[in-house]
């Protein structure tokens, strides 16, 4: 075997994985803190696959996992760390390798530490109540995470039944609702003249707009919510969070 063959591996899976920011960012760790390892891109079409990851690289460590996987990865796994188990949505996967002991997988939530870290020091005492934007795994994070910071939220889906819909969003809705957090990938690059479904002429200056994507670094959902006096806030910095609770998760020695 190769030495790159030899070294511990960590990675990514998703689906699709083009504009992941993860790989960059570990290899650049790795390589700065001289750290023996690679980090990985595993763009599978299904979660089935996920099996055949583990069996094709004994050198994982960890995982991160992201989009349509982070619920679909659960049956998978062998333990939930309480926040993930909270959440119901987990984008961290360490390995637990013992001598003569099948391999054990935990799944941890890193996407809620670095959320409420994130929008923490811009929230102000009006900021009571929030509008969660979309309703998959990153959304259920946003939403503990805002629990845990004293902010009560309600989801809104395009789907009857998860939540308010988006043509229910009225100006009253809008005045008791200061926090707009869009956890939807509506906006993102490539796609970056659409914007979430809201009436953005009711944003005001007590508004705080946070948008989970980073890619473009302005989306028109802060855009134009900057353009009515709003505090705006991209997910970059969650990401560097999450990221670095990450690797917290897969070197502790639990």
């Amino acid at each position: 075997m190769t030495s790159r063959e030899l070294m511990d591996k960590y990675g990514l899976i998703g689906y699709p994985l083009k504009h992941s920011f993860s790989v960059g960012y570990f290899n650049e760790k790795f390589v700065s803190e001289k750290i023996d390892a690679t980090y990985i891109n595993f763009e599978i079409p299904s979660i089935t696959d996920f099996p055949d990851i583990l069996a094709i690289n004994p050198q994982l460590k960890g995982l991160n996992v992201t989009i349509p996987y982070k619920e679909q990865v659960i049956p998978y796994l062998d333990e939930l760390g309480p926040n993930a188990k909270a959440i119901g949505a987990v984008n961290v996967i360490k390995f637990v390798r013992e001598k003569g002991k099948k391999l054990k997988l935990i799944g941890y939530n890193s996407d809620i530490l670095g959320f409420k870290q994130s929008i923490a020091p811009l929230l102000e005492e009006h900021h009571r109540k929030a509008l969660i934007l979309g309703t998959g795994g990153s959304s259920k994070a946003v939403f503990h995470g805002l629990q845990q910071l004293g902010v009560a939220s309600v989801f809104v889906s395009r789907s009857p039944g998860k939540g308010l819909l988006y043509e229910e969003i009225t100006p009253d809705v809008m005045r008791e609702y200061s926090v707009i957090v869009n956890c939807t990938p509506v906006g993102m690059y490539p796609n970056i003249d659409i914007a979430p479904n809201i009436p953005y002429e009711l944003v005001t200056e007590k508004h705080l707009l946070y948008d989970l994507l980073y890619n473009p670094d302005e989306t028109l959902f802060l855009k134009w919510g900057k353009e009515r006096g709003a505090v705006v806030k991209n997910g970059l910095e969650m990401l560097l969070l999450q990221a670095f609770e990450s690797w917290n998760f897969w070197q502790s020695k639990i």
